[in-house]
């Protein structure tokens, strides 16, 4: 059972940064934001880190460029222009793109610049075919009120997306420059959110301002949620690439659990009387010890040249098996360390096992000279290889010290998180020199600010409000943004809670048997003009909307007369009708009107989707009248 916190006395701090993709055109090109598989040319590029403005180089950037990586982009002639090359300066910022940014910032109380100053910001990891990434603030000192508290947001930046990564292999990316440049808004919060629960609401409520527009993009990778973790004598992590807002509280559970614990194992080690200068970057030849090993893995790197090192950890036998996260443990996070020079580590604590003997680890004890607390780590690669992954297995050790490092770790499904690089300074920007300053005229955003869009739980609210539907029926017209199409069939003259259900009710009943994803607004839209005109009953969407879910290439009408579905005259109506009452007259002789609902279902079986439901209980009540 998860370990339950109390996060006041824990000094939980959490502090969001919220990604989304804006549904304009580039930001500093004319080129359509699409995606797509289609590759007509690709390029290399080897990234160098640069130093900013205040002539300092960033972690982050210096150990990226450390890898030696290549990376080759793949272009589309219509979705990649050499802007996006980096051979054409930048153009723009597109004004639609500046303008959703300014319309969310006023959905979330914050107060846009009177200037907007682009700068670079340093990214060397080949997501950005020149190095550095384009942004701005474009608002200021915002705010979200939630039931814990007040969250400030300092600010809303606009700015352009990174290259999308297509495969990785050793130190080879390909990436696909299709995404480049696809404006984005990032908004920034303050540490003020002390509960898990609370990150979700604050995450929410900016989510709901920026649907509000109808200007930003859906699916997956449109929206990148990262979290700033920290507790009391934790530390600051960033955590990347949160993409579901209900997994935001597990992950800040699981990072707290992982701090902790961590705490936990630093003040161990403390007891034990182990200092920084115990742990030393001395590597051990241990290779004689497994000749003859059963590893596949050891057995292998041998074969190939390699060797087997091991690096001393004095105290912390026990605690590199010590689990801080569920199915996570120091020596996990040891491995993530190591990861970019080998596949895995062994370490004492996970011995004997994976092939590896009591006796080879006894010998590794002898030959290292290790106490009863003592630890080991192993590596088995090509020397100089191994030698810098033990390299990184020492720089964790002395961490582990120190209690919770700085770093930027990766949202894992489960919501665990892992190990990617350190934490990104501020040495990372410097002006962006081909984009002059944009003002922002106090008439520009006084226009902005007097035609802001409803934000969703007003439009749900108002929905109740005016058309007179049931709060779960507005909330998933607004959720699954069919509200403007809602509002536009009302409008022509079908009743609210009729479109609201086929809208809601009738396409998820749908769900399950064909793509409902198929069926467009244009397909629904021309269902309701044949309802509105006579042309079929409400009993026909269903069916008309089964069939264009499996053809989209057709049209409504193309439906309804291919399966039936028009309407027939009240003549042929009753026609139908008589027959089903001469085929059951001995039953309504003897039970009168009490046989209405059997011969009412045998009607409309007959007569479903191509007659009025109330024109037909109408013909069969008066015909069973008559005849009794």
């Amino acid at each position: 059972m998860a370990e339950k916190f109390d996060y006041e006395k824990l000094g939980l701090k959490v502090g969001l940064e919220i990604h989304r993709q804006l549904d304009t055109k580039k930001l500093f090109s004319p080129v359509p934001s699409e995606l797509t598989e289609k590759v007509d040319f690709s390029f290399e590029r080897r990234l160098r880190p640069t130093m900013s403005e205040m002539g300092e180089i960033d972690p982050a950037a210096l150990e990226e460029f450390k890898k030696g990586s290549k990376y080759i982009y793949e272009g589309n002639y219509e979705l990649t222009d050499l802007v996006y090359m980096d051979e054409e300066p930048p153009r723009g910022p597109d004004r639609e793109a500046l303008e959703v940014s300014l319309q969310i910032a006023y959905l979330l109380n914050a107060k846009p610049v009177d200037e907007v100053h682009f700068m670079r910001k340093i990214v060397i990891d080949g997501s950005n075919v020149s190095g550095f990434q384009r942004t701005a603030i474009v608002a200021v000192d915002g705010r979200v009120e939630t039931p814990w508290g007040s969250v400030g947001i300092p600010t809303v930046c606009l700015e352009e997306d990174a290259c999308r990564i297509v495969e990785r292999e050793g130190k080879e990316a390909i990436y696909r420059v299709d995404r480049l440049g696809i404006p984005l808004v990032e908004i920034s919060t303050t540490p003020d959110i002390h509960h898990p629960e609370q990150a979700k609401v604050v995450a929410k409520y900016i989510g709901d301002a920026l649907r509000a527009t109808r200007k930003v993009k859906r699916g997956l990778g449109t929206i990148r949620q990262d979290l700033n973790v920290s507790i009391r004598g934790g530390a600051r992590v960033e955590i990347k690439g949160v993409q579901e807002l209900d997994m935001i509280p597990l992950i800040i559970e699981r990072e707290v659990e992982r701090q902790v614990n961590l705490l936990r194992i630093r003040d161990e080690l403390r007891e034990r009387g182990v200092k920084p200068e115990d742990i030393k970057e001395e590597f051990y030849d241990v290779t004689e010890v497994f000749q003859s090993t059963g590893s596949k893995v050891i057995a292998g790197a041998i074969k190939n040249g390699g060797r087997v090192l091991a690096v001393r950890l004095p105290g912390f036998r026990g605690l590199i098996g010590r689990e801080i996260q569920p199915g996570r443990r120091l020596g996990t996070e040891m491995a993530d360390r190591a990861r970019k020079y080998v596949k895995g580590i062994f370490h004492i604590d996970e011995l004997p096992n994976y092939g590896i003997t009591e006796k080879e680890v006894e010998a590794v004890i002898e030959r290292l000279s290790l106490g009863e607390k003592d630890a080991f780590v192993l590596v088995a690669a090509e020397e100089e290889t191994a030698r810098k992954a033990l390299a990184e297995v020492v720089k964790r050790a002395k961490e582990a010290l120190e209690g919770v490092p700085e770093e930027t770790r990766r949202a894992l499904q489960d919501g665990n998180t892992q190990y990617m690089r350190p934490l990104p300074g501020k040495a990372r920007m410097y002006p962006e020199t081909d984009i002059p300053p944009i003002l922002l005229p106090r008439e520009y955003k006084e226009k902005i600010r007097a035609n802001l869009p409803e934000l969703p739980q007003e439009r749900v609210e108002r929905f109740i409000r005016e058309y007179q539907i049931d709060r779960s029926l507005a909330e998933t017209l607004v959720n699954e943004e069919r509200d403007e199409l809602f509002e536009e069939l009302v409008k022509k003259g079908a009743k609210p809670s009729l479109v609201a259900s086929i809208l809601v009710v009738v396409l998820k009943g749908l769900k399950s048997e064909v793509p409902i994803e198929n069926i467009t607004e244009e397909h629904i839209r021309e269902a309701f003009e044949l309802y509105l005109k006579g042309k079929i009953a409400k009993e026909a969407f269903e069916e008309i909307f089964k069939e264009l879910a499996k053809n989209p290439e057709k049209t409504a009408q193309g439906v309804a007369e291919e399966k039936g579905l028009t309407l027939l005259s009240e003549e042929e109506v009753e026609k139908i009708i008589d027959e089903v009452i001469q085929q059951n007259l001995e039953v309504i002789k003897a039970k009168g009107m009490e046989a209405m609902g059997m011969i009412m279902g045998r009607a409309m079986a007959k007569l479903r989707g191509r007659a009025d439901g109330k024109l037909v209980n109408s013909l069969v009540r008066k015909k069973i009248q008559e005849l009794g």
